[in-house]
């Protein structure tokens, strides 16, 4: 933590702290599919050095060079409450600065909390420590959550970071197509959902252990992510491979493992365990459609009864 800012005002993100304005070339972005955090409104930023690209040779694991900047902005009540802050400090997968700021009362700049704060500024927002961010980013080869090609592709405001964007500015290496999210409206809703909120942890491409965090060390291997190349086929998505039969019981949503961690009544913790202390109010009737409406196998007809054979001695 050698480098690491005191205050949120030392990292680039504003040009003017106290109207906000944001430094030339911190560009906003919003993923399509969305993190839940206990109904908090958030605002996120990405700066890039100049003529610097991200190298996304894998669609899917995009790697970001070094002096990257993200911010991620929770407001609670109409005020700010908390800003997260990563940097890449080298070209090394791992090189990655992340640090959470609690903004003051005055709302005039945030001060770096490194073991985190609760009920930041009086709400119910609790601000995790620094240790903890890469129980979540460390889950995936890119360290960056909701700033990649599945989150970014859709339509965004001429003032985003949109894929289209970053394609027609060359800030990407190699050019991404990808088909949209497959399936009708509660499936594509359930399916980025899940990506959004538990792949980071439930996916089979996770980097080698450098812990004994079970977040990104889970003791199943079925897999809740959302990959460029699987989407043309709904069954090759990761959910539908590997996740039901397994965790999601078709036609079966109170049954369903899955169902059941989300709901968090019948299993301790409640996924995702960090971050996060009340239960999305959107989360189960969405699962509870979308599972209700899965196929389910067909009974199998019963064969009739075969003949015995003789044997030899009669």
């Amino acid at each position: 933590m050698a480098r690491a800012p005191k205050l949120l005002s030392q990292t680039g993100l504003y040009a003017n702290n106290s109207s906000h304005e944001l430094q030339p070339g911190v560009t906003p972005y919003t993923p399509q599919f969305q993190l839940w955090s206990d109904g908090a409104s958030k605002r996120r930023f990405l700066w890039l050095p100049a003529g610097a690209q991200i190298d996304t040779r894998d669609p899917d694991a995009w790697q970001f060079p070094t002096g990257t900047k993200l911010w991620k902005e929770f407001s609670v009540e109409g005020k700010r409450v908390e800003t997260r802050y990563l940097e890449k400090l080298g070209p090394a997968p791992d090189d990655w600065l992340a640090l959470p700021f609690v903004w003051r009362a005055q709302q005039d700049d945030a001060v770096a909390a490194v073991d985190g704060a609760s009920d930041a500024l009086g709400t119910t927002h609790d601000v995790p420590a620094a240790r903890d961010c890469m129980g979540c980013h460390g889950g995936t080869a890119s360290r960056v959550l909701g700033f990649s090609a599945i989150q970014l592709n859709h339509t965004a405001p001429a003032a985003e970071w949109s894929l289209a964007r970053l394609a027609a500015d060359g800030v990407i290496t190699s050019p991404i197509a990808l088909a949209d999210v497959p399936g009708d409206t509660d499936t594509r809703r359930a399916l980025g959902y899940l990506h959004a909120n538990c792949s980071h942890c439930h996916n089979q491409q996770r980097p080698a252990e450098r812990s004994d965090s079970r977040c990104y060390n889970p003791r199943r291997d079925f897999d809740l992510s959302l990959r460029v190349d699987q989407l043309t086929d709904i069954g090759h998505t990761g959910v539908f491979a590997t996740a039901i039969r397994e965790v999601i019981e078709p036609g079966k949503p109170r049954s369903s493992v899955l169902y059941k961690r989300a709901h968090g009544s019948f299993f301790r913790p409640r996924m995702p365990p960090l971050a996060t202390e009340q239960l999305d109010p959107e989360l189960l009737p969405l699962l509870d459609r979308w599972i209700a409406a899965l196929p389910t196998l067909p009974t199998l007809p019963t064969l009739p009864t075969l003949p015995t054979l003789p044997t030899s001695e009669d």
